[in-house]
């Protein structure tokens, strides 16, 4: 007999040996010598009040053994002389496109503009000390997309647009820690995944995939209305089946390339606004209601915050708690920063963006005639202003928190985990009022529903634009694109996934769908 149960242990009975087991035999009235096995199925913390309370639900075995048979199997075909299916960049989107042809019979070729997860690790320091960005690798084109070297996350929303245990299943299946099946809010780390990326990498070559690295798509050969073939930044060109479109939300020159062929675009709306970063002893102070430092059993605390100003939203986005802060500009320029945080969340800051909704139809009145690309230059704007406040270089505009709130230039800046460094820049009258009026009443905000956050021990990072794309490219319902045949607009650069899980998901969808239109 297997019974599943909700179980509350606080922090003093975690670290005792048994306790599920006791609590579950006092809970269903049993012997403890009759329960066998105890499976922990979900674990979150409460630490709403000042005893924190770990959560648990657990299946508990009575007079059973755990059975041996896994939940999922992943079933590879060779595939070395199948039918293919061409996939644009290897991202999550991409990467779980090509698997799941892989199980149906199909052949992926794979095209990534950037480099694998190992040769990616020179050029992401040549952007951290020597300020030199490669437009074709960097914090979000390589192996792997932007998830690679920015956290990894795996919460997600999108329950229900596939399978989200199938695809946590397949990360442990490559590698990732059993705990991601658990926890409330799984996560990787930034350490891990580039092992777990590359064993998925072997995988597809293994079964007779294809992977090809610095393989930029440069423009698309179409016919009739019919994807006929792709053109290369080498000049070759690939004659094409069906090719499955999963550049991410940065690759902006996909989005010119098809706006430039009369291929349908649209406009969307996404959020902007910069990067806050606090001693992760503050944010664990508040969070855990201690005076000192957390008890070890308790991770780095985490936050989520929500306002709503002036009839737009502002949250906090991408927390990592015991993380850094990276530059995650695509092109010489810019300024752009992202969050990422170890496995162990070891890192002695705290950050999250702080964004600001932004309505495409109602916010970017001066940028109409751009059309479908309006949202994408504002985007542009933004990030060249940083760019020119940080002193032309990959150096970030910062300021103390209370300055950004009250409006004034700071005489100094706390310590950063940004590598390139910080330059004192007054943030509060460099960014838009729709995004920095909006951003400075929401921290106000947010300092009272968070004691101690809002501090002077805080800086303001700008700037986080990159949290979703302004672009969106349409499908149908089959996921093909309304006016081109063969062509499948996939995971966060069509504006269908918001993280590396949903991102997953679409990818095994869009293969499914390119798999039916052959």
């Amino acid at each position: 007999m297997v019974k599943e149960l909700q179980l509350r242990v606080n922090l003093i009975e975690e670290r005792k040996e048994d306790i599920l087991k006791k609590k579950a035999s006092k809970k269903l009235g049993i012997s403890f010598s009759d329960i066998t096995a105890i499976k922990v199925l979900r674990k979150s913390i409460d630490a709403r009040k000042k005893d924190v309370l770990f959560n648990y639900k657990v299946a508990v075995y009575i007079n059973e053994p755990i059975p041996d048979t896994p939940d999922y199997t992943f079933e590879y075909k060779d595939v070395s002389n199948a039918k293919e299916i061409h996939i644009v960049g290897f991202g999550p989107a991409g990467m779980y496109a090509a698997l799941r042809c892989i199980e149906l019979g199909y052949k992926p070729i794979v095209l990534e503009r950037g480099k694998n997860v190992q040769d990616r690790r020179r050029d992401l320091r040549a952007i951290n000390q020597e300020h030199f960005v490669n437009q074709d690798s960097n914090y979000c084109f390589g192996e792997g997309g932007a998830g690679t070297y920015s956290d990894g996350k795996l919460y997600t929303r999108s329950l229900k647009r596939g399978d989200v245990r199938r695809i946590f299943e397949n990360l442990v299946y490559h590698g990732a820690t059993q705990q991601i099946l658990i926890d409330a809010h799984p996560h990787i780390g930034t350490n891990k995944l580039p092992k777990i990326i590359q064993n998925i990498r072997e995988n597809i070559l293994k079964y007779g995939g294809e992977v090809h690295f610095d393989t930029r798509v440069t423009d698309f050969v179409i016919k009739n209305n019919k994807l006929q073939a792709i053109q290369l930044q080498n000049g070759t060109e690939m004659t094409v089946n069906s090719v499955i479109l999963a550049t991410g939300h940065s690759a902006r020159d996909i989005y010119e390339l098809l706006h430039k062929k009369d291929i349908l675009l649209k406009a969307k709306s996404f959020a902007m606004g910069v990067r806050v970063e606090h001693p992760q002893e503050i944010i664990d102070q508040i969070q855990y209601s201690c005076s000192g430092e957390r008890d070890e059993l308790l991770p780095a605390a985490a936050y989520s915050l929500v306002q709503q100003v002036n009839n737009r939203g502002v949250y906090s986005f991408c927390m990592c708690p015991g993380g850094f802060i990276v530059p995650a500009a695509t092109a010489n320029g810019e300024v752009v920063v992202n969050g990422m945080s170890p496995s162990r969340r070891n890192n002695k800051f705290a950050n999250s963006g702080i964004v600001v909704e932004l309505n495409i139809d109602k916010d970017f009145k001066k940028y109409e005639h751009l059309g479908p690309l309006k949202g994408l230059q504002f985007q542009k704007d933004l990030e060249k202003i940083a760019f020119n406040a940080g002193g032309r270089s990959q150096v970030a505009p910062a300021q103390r928190l209370t300055d950004f709130v009250e409006g004034n230039l700071s005489s100094s800046l706390n310590e950063t985990s940004y590598q390139p460094g910080l330059k004192s820049s007054p943030l509060h009258s460099l960014l838009p009022k729709i995004i920095g009026g909006r951003l400075r009443k929401g921290f106000d905000a947010f300092g009272r529903k968070m004691h101690g956050y809002y501090t002077a021990e805080a800086n303001i990072i700008g700037v986080e634009s990159r949290t979703s794309s302004p672009v969106n490219i349409p499908r149908k319902e089959n996921l093909e694109h309304p006016q081109i045949e063969g062509l499948f607009p996939c995971g966060e650069g069509g504006g269908y996934a918001g993280g590396i899980i949903s991102a997953a998901m679409d990818g095994e969808r869009c293969a499914e769908a390119a798999i039916v239109q052959l």
